[in-house]
């Protein structure tokens, strides 16, 4: 009889959030959370109830609703990335690591001799770093390497810096640099680093769904968070924009959803595009820059820029153009060995998620 409540109240919630939109899962205690949680998992998932609340735990502490739709999201990002593994294997992890190192030597003249005689000393457990990095079948493993190389052989930080190549982890493949950024409010006591705490299933969810949800947008479906999961936040808001720029501009723009590239001082090629508008926008340079430097936030949306630019493309198309797109990233990391992109990401993630949303 128990069990049966426990159904029916899983039942009444899933109700309420079809009926209700998100407003359904507000007042849901952390055991109702964790049973919707548990009934959405894909049913091969091992260790169902851990991953519930490590779930539940990220979305209580950063005051994001459990709806359907919004744990549907997760658990596609999660499903997508790693088959719900706390600590993903990666085929040939040792083999790319040490293409990277000789890499990184041959970049600053370091001969092979002296890297392969650095990869034979001992490392803090007692093994050589040749022997681990061999034997190494997750990024959690390489991370610990580096990190050790980094900070006990000489040689490391020549090759490395104090930069640990090993750039994202976790269920969620989540970057670290993001991790480290939004650390604060993080509900784990812990010894080590936020690093660290991203290779665990409960730090890679937490801060995974803060890179999906932790921010607001006026997209009309999911897809285009994914995309931006994939391609950093707003940017299927942005790569719209750039093409909605290119129909008024006539330049053909990279629909790749960077406004401004990352501490540039010169004009890009969007800035310059927007700066042969500068006219019809009755807007100077200053004001351009200033504005499309807002593109990392929804305030862009209420910029001048962003506005005036859309009455003009509305006005070209003779419609409304779309507000988000999928970017044109083609993605590339060394563990990648096909050509793949961002729009191909997000669709393989939107169709996990349509099926999770009909279990």
């Amino acid at each position: 009889m128990k069990g049966r409540h426990a159904l029916l109240g899983v039942a009444a919630m899933l109700l309420l959030a079809g009926c209700a939109g998100q407003r359904g899962t507000q007042s849901a205690s952390p055991e109702q959370i964790q049973a919707l949680i548990v009934r959405l998992l894909p049913a091969n998932t091992a260790d169902r109830q851990g991953w519930a609340r490590d779930i539940q735990v990220a979305f209580t502490a950063q005051r994001l609703d459990p709806s359907q739709s919004n744990l549907c999201a997760v658990l596609a990002v999660t499903e997508q990335e790693s088959t719900f593994q706390a600590d993903p294997q990666v085929p040939g992890l040792g083999r790319i690591a040490r293409q990277e190192i000789d890499r990184r030597a041959a970049r600053v003249h370091v001969p092979q001799l002296l890297v392969n005689a650095a990869l034979k000393t001992p490392s803090p457990n007692g093994k050589s770093y040749s022997e681990r990095l061999d034997a190494a079948r997750s990024e959690k493993q390489l991370s610990a390497i580096f990190d050790d190389l980094i900070g006990s052989v000489p040689l490391g930080r020549t090759l490395l810096g104090d930069l640990n190549p090993v750039r994202t982890g976790g269920p969620m493949q989540v970057s670290i640099a993001f991790a480290e950024r939004h650390a604060q409010g993080y509900p784990y006591t812990y010894s080590g680093t936020i690093r660290q705490e991203v290779f665990s299933r409960r730090g890679g969810m937490y801060f995974g769904i803060a890179h999906l949800m932790g921010y607001p947008t006026h997209y009309d479906q999911p897809l285009y968070r994914f995309a931006d999961f994939n391609a950093g936040w707003y940017a299927s808001r942005n790569a719209a924009f750039q093409a909605a720029l290119s129909r008024v501009s006539g330049v053909d723009l990279a629909l790749d959803g960077d406004l401004i590239a990352p501490g540039a001082i010169f004009p890009g090629s969007t800035e310059k595009a927007v700066r042969l508008l500068g006219a019809k926008l009755d807007l100077r340079n200053p004001s351009i820059r200033s504005q499309l430097e807002e593109g990392d936030s929804l305030d862009f949306e209420e910029t001048p820029l962003y506005e005036r630019l859309y009455v003009l493309a509305d006005k070209s198309a003779g419609k409304a153009l779309p507000r988000a797109i999928l970017p044109g990233i083609e993605l590339k990391s060394p563990k990648i060995t096909r050509k793949l992109t961002t729009a191909w990401f997000a669709k393989r993630v939107d169709e996990r998620y349509l099926r999770c949303m009909k279990r």
